[in-house]
């Protein structure tokens, strides 16, 4: 008697995870995190579906401080997981595995990991896969998204040159689905050398030892995620500063400026 009823609860429990499967929205399902993590980056999945069924998985990302989605980045051979990881693999290439994965077994469900996140039980994928199927079960079980208004993408624009303390300012824009889903602000100077890559090696430091620039930068970019409109920016002063961002001194008016022109590019 226990063994029968076993058995019916296994098969209830497969034919209601077939069945939530099939009940698949047609369409493009999209998914991202809420914030940027440890390791500055913030994922995102889209997954196609097509006659109830998964047809493709994509897993990207976005950076602050980078100027490409993680994929790129990865391609360009700027991630580094290829000396972190025990495969020998990059990044974007242990991420197809884990995307292969969901379209040949259609389990967006997936939740066999280890303590760290990780599974054995994808072949070429020895990465952390929690936070991934977490998105993609997040995506495939919504609803299909509605497009926002601009092309996907990353959009550039930088200062006509330099300004009088000999920065010009950079902004890309990333949109995916059709919104703003990251940001990066940078300057150059005119030996071609970054204003992040200065804070960082202190060549670059804010008077009166306030916030550093970089963390200044990085907390308005995440702001005009939020808002994903420049104009909806109010400055309190002629100088281009905001109150709406709690820790940030600096005059935003520049980056505020090219990314309205980025996303001119995108519209």
């Amino acid at each position: 008697m226990k063994k029968t009823i076993a058995i019916t609860l296994m098969l209830c429990i497969v034919l209601a995870g077939a069945s939530a499967q099939a009940r698949l929205m047609d369409g493009i399902h999209f998914a991202q995190d809420k914030n940027f993590g440890p390791s500055g980056w913030k994922d995102m999945v889209t997954i196609v579906v097509q006659g109830g069924k998964i047809v493709s998985v994509e897993w990207d990302g976005v950076n602050l401080d980078a100027t490409m989605f993680k994929k790129d980045w990865s391609k360009a051979g700027k991630y580094g997981l290829v000396k972190a990881s025990r495969l020998g693999r990059e990044w974007h290439e242990q991420a197809k595995a884990a995307e292969d994965y969901i379209v040949r077994t259609q389990d967006f469900a997936f939740s066999r990991f280890d303590k760290d996140g990780k599974t054995d039980a994808i072949s070429g994928a020895s990465l952390t896969v929690s936070g991934f199927f977490a998105l993609a079960k997040q995506a495939a079980t919504g609803d299909p998204v509605v497009r926002g208004k601009y092309k996907d993408g990353v959009w550039h624009a930088e200062s006509a040159a330099l300004s009088s303390s000999g920065w010009k300012g950079i902004v890309d824009v990333f949109v995916k689905q059709g919104i703003v889903v990251g940001a990066s602000w940078n300057a150059v100077d005119k030996t071609g050398a970054d204003r992040k890559s200065a804070v960082k090696a202190g060549k670059y430091t804010m008077k009166q030892g306030g916030t550093p620039w970089t963390a200044q930068a990085n907390a308005v970019a995440r702001y005009f995620i939020g808002i994903q409109d420049p104009s909806k920016v109010a400055y309190k002063d002629n100088a281009g500063h905001i109150d709406a961002v709690s820790g940030v001194s600096i005059s935003v008016k520049e980056f505020f400026d090219l990314a309205a022109e980025a996303l001119a590019r995108a519209k």
